[in-house]
């Protein structure tokens, strides 16, 4: 009895990693017959447990969705990862989920075996609060968009730009993307007829919601590359040429793709074409390379080069009558 009971505590386990079995993965990977798998099928059947099955070539077993959420099975290091998870606040890009996280991770130290438990009580972890985060996004919020995302319903909601401006958007949403600790929403805006990604946590959903509506093939690259191009542009406000004295083996180690494109121009000369939000940080980031260099463009580098030298020049003043 106690041999079928934890053939059939496997047999759940697997399930629940894979959404399809064929009858023999199950019986290989559990070093039985298939018959003994159809027995143990129908047993956890009887148990409660939703198994779908299907016959033929490509038939199997899968584990189907039921009224009640099934126990769930979890390795040592599966616990411990949802434990620490739940105890460190992984997830503070999202408000309102505190005494939830609380009371799950009581919930699930309470089944923990000892040896498990001794591992969790090691890492214990002291959290500094310093508020909810700038763009962190209200958990209901989040849900709301999530589910008209999956139920392919437009959405109204009203939106605060970054100015503080704010209007009236209807959209068809499309997938959630997660850039840092901030949430985006990748939409068809109805009245620009265009893609559009919106900070979750800069809307208001109205309900109720839409009508349904038929899925548009997304942007190219997907909603991931799209919300990452937008933060490229956001960032990549102003546009400058460089000249440093240097060969390219010697620079490119420093020159990060997102914000600078290097070219060599002899053995001892490269060429750098960077971006920023103004021409004040460029200026700040050349120093990051410590060689010698000339501006190409814009004329607006060369002032800001020239007010930094003269700031650089006070300061070191400064330090020598100190």
């Amino acid at each position: 009895m106690r041999e079928t009971s934890a053939r059939l505590l496997g047999l759940l386990s697997l399930l629940q990693t894979r959404r399809d079995w064929s009858g023999a993965e199950l019986a290989e990977r559990l070093q039985i017959t298939t018959r003994t798998v159809r027995r143990d099928v129908d047993r956890l059947r009887y148990l409660g447990y939703p198994i779908d099955g299907s016959v033929g070539v490509g038939g199997g077993y899968r584990l189907g969705a039921g009224a009640e959420m099934p126990p769930l099975l979890l390795a040592d290091e599966e616990v411990l990862a949802v434990a620490i998870g739940l105890q460190s606040g992984a997830t503070g890009s999202v408000t309102g989920l505190g005494e939830a996280s609380l009371q799950a991770l009581t919930k699930l130290r309470q089944v923990m075996p000892s040896r498990l438990r001794h591992r969790l009580d090691a890492l214990d972890i002291d959290v500094l609060e310093h508020g909810p985060a700038q763009s962190s996004v209200d958990a209901a919020t989040l849900t709301a968009v999530a589910t008209v995302c999956h139920a392919r319903e437009r959405l109204r909601f009203d939106y605060t730009a970054h100015d503080g401006t704010s209007t009236r958007r209807e959209v068809e949403p499309y997938r959630l993307v997660r850039a840092g600790n901030r949430w985006y929403l990748v939409a068809w805006d109805i009245s620009r007829e265009d893609w559009r990604s919106f900070r979750v946590d800069r809307l208001e959903p109205k309900i109720p919601t839409g009508p349904r509506f038929a899925p548009r093939e997304l942007p190219q690259g997907g909603a991931a590359h799209f919300v990452a191009t937008g933060i490229d542009r956001a960032f990549a406000q102003v546009h400058a040429r460089v000249t440093l004295h240097a060969s390219v083996e010697r620079i490119a180690p420093v020159v990060d793709p997102a914000w600078g494109m290097l070219e060599s121009v002899d053995d001892d000369t490269c060429e750098i074409s960077l971006s920023g939000t103004t021409m004040k940080a460029v200026a700040r980031w050349l120093a990051a390379f410590d060689v010698d260099f000339t501006v190409i463009e814009p004329p607006e580098l060369r002032d800001e080069c020239r007010r930094l030298a003269e700031r650089h020049s006070a300061l070191s003043r400064r330090y020598q009558q100190a």
